[in-house]
């Protein structure tokens, strides 16, 4: 399968994401490893999740989806093989959210927990925090990237005019 390069980053991977919202929610763990066992069968390797999935089911509690993945690369040995996407921001019960500095520390650790890994390759702001500096932001993830926890970020659910601003600060 031709690789695509992700953004101006130095990862490549397969043009197609796999978002992996539904694991441990309405897709049970078995059918989960199943479904990322055919997804790398058929030659991709980009998995997308987020901490926050699946908080909204009923007795969830967040991270769900993130600890279906972390056991398959587990079993699996192959994490060197995938392109692992995550994202940090959203609501997190019972009252964590946001882009600060404290959130995104304690967030990351959370998420390289539960995926059983030391790094992620691309980490997402997922949905914009007007009430924190954009450069405390960028700053958390500046310092992420140096620590070799995250490859390369990108950013979900910013307008255009609020991303443009952090692209230029970035």
């Amino acid at each position: 399968m031709e690789k695509r390069r992700l953004g101006r980053s130095q990862i490549h991977t397969a043009p197609l994401c796999l978002g992996g919202n539904v694991f441990g929610w309405t897709l049970d763990e078995p059918a989960s490893l199943r479904i990322l066992d055919e997804y790398v069968a058929a030659g991709f390797d980009f998995i997308d999740t987020a901490d926050v999935y699946s908080t909204w089911a009923p007795g969830h509690v967040g991270g769900e989806s993130e600890t279906i993945i972390g056991k398959w690369f587990r079993q699996r040995g192959n994490r060197a093989k995938v392109v692992l996407a995550t994202k940090v921001g959203w609501l997190m019960p019972p009252d964590r959210k946001g882009l600060s500095k404290a959130n995104i520390v304690r967030a990351v650790e959370e998420s390289l927990r539960r995926l059983q890994t030391d790094y992620i390759d691309l980490y997402q702001a997922h949905v914009d925090d007007a009430d924190t500096p954009l450069e405390e932001t960028l700053g958390a993830f500046a310092d992420l990237i140096r620590q070799g926890k995250v490859r390369t970020i990108g950013a979900s659910n910013y307008s255009a005019a609020r991303l443009s601003q952090a692209l230029d600060l970035a």
